[in-house]
């Protein structure tokens, strides 16, 4: 079990948000299969860096894992478009803003010792191939079912060196988007949710390996025109590994599915019932989707529109593990938490 815990507690149940495999209200679409070789468009099961990005849209690439002894943890997160970037919504306000011009790795450690690190370059620090994404210093690669990321960044708010290797090693590559709207101009698609991880940190000094998860997501608009708010969550079982997502978009209505990742294989997954954890520090609602209340292990990020946390849930009638976020598009886009971001995600074009 991991361990790298601050908080722990246990939390009521506030009852349903949405009864088994059921869109709450609009609909939402689905397709693909797993594997398969790498080609053009955003539907590629091996996520090609150089594919274009709209005007006022964003791109991103995420991981996360936790090392097998349970005592750390990352999230890594390339961004074309920094959804999160106080400056990229500055410069929406002026017209369409180029994403290519707000880019940004973010890198946390979590565990002993914790490290936090974003900084979001311009354009002339960027560099995009089919296989390769180059920020600044930093950088991820793409080589068969492998990939690398070369880290080389100072963290804040204390000026850490953070630099190091991260290696995601998958055996099946998986192409199953999913429309999270009903304009179909944003995406979601797993790409490797059963993989493992090797880190070699150089700064701080850390060597550790374990079960991994990689995404996707994609938009052609801002992301707060689309939605409102979201939760997400994956665990592993065994049955594999499950993913629940629920939003709710800018009109009001919800969508929420669930899907199962195993040897290759997707299915659909029914939808838990809702239960909420208390509110994080800000005041952000923590809605989590559990056959059975679930359990707090760790708060991993806290902020005034978005919360990470560990938690342990029921799924499939198992307790696992799992990873959840929570976001609140209206509160990233007050104009308070718009002044207090820069402290987090400092930018040298």
């Amino acid at each position: 079990a991991v361990n790298f815990s601050e908080t722990q507690g246990t939390h009521e149940n506030s009852g349903p948000l949405s009864g088994g495999r059921q869109h709450t209200s609009g609909t939402g679409r689905s397709n693909g299969s797993a594997g398969g070789d790498a080609g053009s468009g955003s539907t590629d099961a091996r996520p090609r860096f150089d594919v274009p990005v709209a005007r006022n849209g964003y791109r991103w690439w995420y991981v996360d894992a936790t090392s097998d002894d349970g005592l750390h943890g990352l999230s890594i997160i390339g961004f074309v478009g920094s959804v999160f970037s106080p400056y990229y919504a500055r410069a929406r306000k002026r017209g369409k803003a180029d994403p290519e011009n707000h880019c940004a790795i973010n890198i946390a450690l979590y565990g002993k010792p914790r490290r936090w690190a974003m900084t979001e370059r311009g354009i002339t620090r960027v560099a995009r191939t089919a296989q390769q994404f180059t920020v600044g210093p930093s950088s991820m690669m793409w080589n068969g079912n492998e990939l690398t990321i070369d880290i080389h960044e100072r963290c804040v708010p204390l000026p850490f060196p953070l630099h190091g290797k991260v290696r995601l090693s998958a055996p099946a590559l998986y192409n199953a988007p999913v429309q999270l709207d009903d304009k179909g101009l944003h995406h979601w698609q797993a790409v490797a949710p059963q993989s493992r991880v090797t880190v070699e940190m150089d700064t701080p000094a850390l060597k550790w390996s374990g079960p991994s998860y990689c995404d996707m997501n994609w938009g052609e608009e801002p992301l707060g025109r689309g939605f409102r708010q979201w939760t997400w969550e994956r665990a592993n079982n065994s049955r594999g590994t499950e993913v629940i997502y629920s939003v709710e978009r800018r009109d009001g209505s919800r969508f929420s599915f669930g899907r199962g990742f195993n040897a290759g294989n997707v299915v659909e997954r029914s939808i838990p019932e809702n239960h909420a954890l208390p509110r994080g520090f800000w005041g952000m609602t923590r809605n989590v989707m559990s056959e059975a209340p679930p359990r707090l292990i760790a708060t991993l990020e806290d902020s005034p529109f978005y919360t990470r946390n560990h938690i342990g849930l029921t799924l499939d009638g198992e307790q696992c593990d799992a990873y959840h976020e929570s976001l609140s598009l209206d509160r990233f886009m007050n104009p308070v938490v718009q002044l207090m971001l820069p402290f987090r995600m400092p930018r040298f074009a």
